[in-house]
This record gives C-alpha cells, sequence and structure tokens, in this order.
C-alpha cells in the first residue's frame, strides 16, 4: 500500500467520525446548564401563579429588514426594531439633490452576552426545622413554605434604557437556558412538596430553600441612530458607537433548591 492509499483512509476516517474533542466540548455545554438532583420544579405545587414572562418577538419589517441590513453595528433591540417597524418618513420623489438627517435617539443597540452562569442558591427563602434529639425513632420532614417570598433580579450596574438592555439579556439568556426565566418570581405561603428527609433518632433535621437565579454578563453596545435621506432614498446611519459592560441576575421561577442537613 502506498502513501496516497493511506491519505485517501485518514480522510475517510475524519469525514465518518467528526472531532470527538467538539462533540465532548458541547456536550459539557450542555452539562453545565443541567438541573441538578436537589433543585426540583414547584410550578405545580406553588400557591402563587407566577405569570411567564415572555418577550415579545419582534420581527423587521421588510423595509426594515432592508435598513438595518447596511448598518455595520447589529441592530437587535427590539424596542428599536419595532420603533422602525412603525415610522414612516418618506422623502418627496421631486425632492430632487435634497440632503438631510433626522435623528432617532441614543439607543442601546445589541448585547453580546460573555458568560452566563447559574446560581442554584441565589436567595434563602425558606427554613424548615424538625427537632428529634428526644426522640427513639425516625421522623420525616417535608417542605413547607412557610411564608410568601418574592425573589426579585435586576441588572448589577447602573445604565442607560435599563429596561432595553434588560429584555435584551433575558432573551440571550433564554437562547442558552431552557428553564423559565423572569425578573421576578414569587413563593406562595404553604406551597409543599411530597419530597421528604428522614431525621433519626437524636437528631436535629433542617431543611433550607433557596432561589436560583442565573447571573448573565456580557457587553451593550449604544449608537445615535440617525435616517439618512437622500434625494427618494433613505438609510440608517449609526454615530458616536460606544460599548459598555453589563450584568444581571434574571431568577428560575418556580424552581427550589434544597439543602438538608442533621445536627
Amino acid at each position: 500500500m502506498n502513501k496516497r492509499y493511506y491519505i485517501i483512509v485518514l480522510m475517510a476516517l475524519v469525514l465518518l467520525f467528526p472531532d470527538s474533542g467538539l462533540a465532548e466540548e458541547k456536550e459539557e455545554s450542555k452539562k453545565e446548564f443541567e438541573v441538578p438532583s436537589h433543585v426540583l420544579n414547584i410550578s405545580k405545587e406553588n400557591t402563587y401563579p407566577n405569570s411567564t414572562e415572555d418577550q415579545e418577538v419582534v420581527e423587521p419589517s421588510e423595509l426594515t429588514e432592508e435598513l438595518i441590513e447596511g448598518v455595520e453595528v447589529p441592530i437587535e433591540n427590539p424596542d428599536l426594531i419595532k420603533m422602525l417597524n412603525e415610522t414612516s418618513i418618506k422623502p418627496s420623489p421631486i425632492a430632487f439633490g435634497y440632503r438631510g438627517m433626522v435623528y432617532v435617539g441614543r439607543w442601546p443597540l445589541n448585547y453580546q452576552s460573555d458568560e452566563t452562569n447559574i446560581n442554584w442558591e441565589y436567595q434563602t427563602i425558606n427554613t424548615n426545622e424538625l427537632n428529634n434529639i428526644g426522640g427513639d425513632s425516625e421522623q420525616k420532614m417535608q417542605y413547607n413554605q412557610q411564608e410568601k417570598r418574592e425573589v426579585k433580579g435586576a441588572l448589577t450596574n447602573k445604565i442607560s434604557n435599563p429596561d432595553d438592555v434588560k429584555k435584551m439579556m433575558l432573551l440571550k439568556a433564554k437562547d442558552k437556558i431552557e428553564l423559565p426565566l423572569a425578573y421576578t418570581t414569587v413563593i406562595g405561603q404553604n406551597t409543599k412538596k411530597e419530597n421528604s428527609y428522614s431525621v433519626p433518632a437524636k437528631k436535629y433535621g433542617e431543611l433550607q430553600a433557596y432561589a436560583p437565579a442565573v447571573n448573565e454578563r456580557g457587553q451593550v453596545t449604544f449608537g445615535e441612530v440617525y435616517f439618512q435621506l437622500k434625494g427618494y432614498d433613505k438609510s440608517i446611519v449609526i454615530k458616536n458607537v460606544t460599548k459598555q459592560g453589563i450584568g444581571a441576575w434574571i431568577p428560575v421561577q418556580d424552581h427550589v433548591s434544597f439543602s438538608f442537613q442533621l445536627k
């Protein structure tokens, strides 16, 4: 067998069996956001019905898509796209040689995610206790939410147009994580779960409950948006582009993380 034969065989193997390292990396990325066994879904048991924070998906109109495709800086802000969809600037067809700029405002144009993590113990929401120190047999304890708790997320630092930025960050986080995310979640009083924990005789049991949250970090790109008019043609021009780092905590709705200890 000559060298040419070996090269052909090697190329065939590469095509048939893609890089295992890449496959493993993708699998690890998926595992990173898998829900641990000590985190339980309480959507059915929650005595407070949380409303899902579904973000409106704004599709650019044909004209808007044409306008934003001609801009070097990506425009992903749903509110800006919606505004462009509703704008009807129509230069006069007889305005030959007319030139002008219409200032639309300074907008957050897009959000680039750099890091996404989940803190499964973001905020303590409840503590259940069972004292079996004086007992002579094993006892069982369960989760029972003592008080209604509201868990709120927020941006980690000040930024212009915070509502627009929060929307873009939430959309990017939802792209990565298949969990119900919202900036507010409520755990109702007397919410219970059937999972039980054994407290042996002569022991004291403590069950801590936590609300998990996603920590999203990245950069927001800002720019001054103009409509440029040239006769009957119009386009979008972005000026004075800046970037700012930003972070946010976004709670996971209707999920509780448990930590059980014997003392």
